[in-house]
């Protein structure tokens, strides 16, 4: 089975967020993820990994003001300045907790911006932000989201676009964030898009569709998705960011059984 991670912002929410390393760990994962880590000292959440003995995966570079309905300001004209200043921000977190990928959040298009301004400031700042981190030895992810859903209006919904982003941008450090669950709602297929999208995915997160519950609540089998992932030899990280269906806990059969 791949290597598997748990999304923190989603998984173990019954008990406060740096209390979740803790259940984690003792659920039987040995990495994590979460959505962003920025209103707690970066120092703190390192402790919290040592003391468990995780490994940080991955978080999001600052989205705007999330609890807003902002989700990303990269394709935002009048942020750039603030994107930049996120850059940085995000660079030093992940010196501390160890981390060389973070997710960019293209965000949503707002109805009076044109589409080619939006794209070309998208463009930019992703040529920015991989060479602040290439300077960091860092990785930038792109993710795409569903539109149908959970995000009508994200900028970068399928993966044909977020591949148009690292064509334009050609960078040797931007890679691909492929979610199974948005993409199984955008564009099916999910294997076969494994198989030839793998050269340029640098994460992977999952979750089951409809619901977003996990794996074995809805239409996707995970079996298939997960050997799939070991015959392709991917060797990167496999993050659950589901909402659970009951507690936690008694949502993890998938990780004894592999889905």
């Amino acid at each position: 089975m791949p290597r598997f991670a748990a999304n923190l912002s989603m998984l173990f929410t019954e008990v406060p967020f740096l209390e979740r390393f803790a259940r984690a760990k003792a659920a039987g994962f040995s990495a994590v993820e979460y959505l962003f880590p920025y209103d707690w000292p970066a120092e703190q959440i390192a402790a919290e990994l040592q003391t468990n003995d995780l490994t940080q995966v991955l978080f999001n570079l600052p989205p705007g003001d999330w609890q807003a309905g902002e989700r990303g300001i990269a394709c935002l004209p009048d942020r750039v300045e603030e994107f930049r200043a996120g850059v940085d921000q995000g660079i030093a977190y992940a010196k501390v907790l160890g981390n060389s990928q973070l997710n960019c959040l293209a965000g949503l298009k707002p109805a009076g911006l044109d589409q080619g301004l939006a794209w070309q400031t998208l463009l930019a700042n992703v040529q920015y932000a991989a060479e602040r981190f290439d300077e960091a030895g860092l990785t930038l992810c792109l993710e795409a989201i569903n539109s149908r859903v959970d995000m009508p209006g994200f900028m970068l919904d399928t993966t044909g676009k977020v591949m148009a982003v690292i064509e334009d941008v050609e960078a040797d450090n931007v890679r691909l964030q492929y979610d199974v669950y948005h993409m199984q709602i955008m564009e099916g297929d999910v294997i076969r898009s494994l198989e030839c999208l793998l050269p340029w995915i640098g994460h992977i997160q999952f979750a089951d569709n409809p619901g977003r519950h996990e794996p074995g609540t809805g239409e996707i089998n995970f079996s298939n998705v997960f050997a799939a992932l070991d015959r392709l030899g991917y060797q990167g990280w496999a993050s659950a960011e589901y909402r659970p269906s009951a507690a936690t806990e008694e949502s993890l059969a998938w990780l004894q059984h592999g889905g």
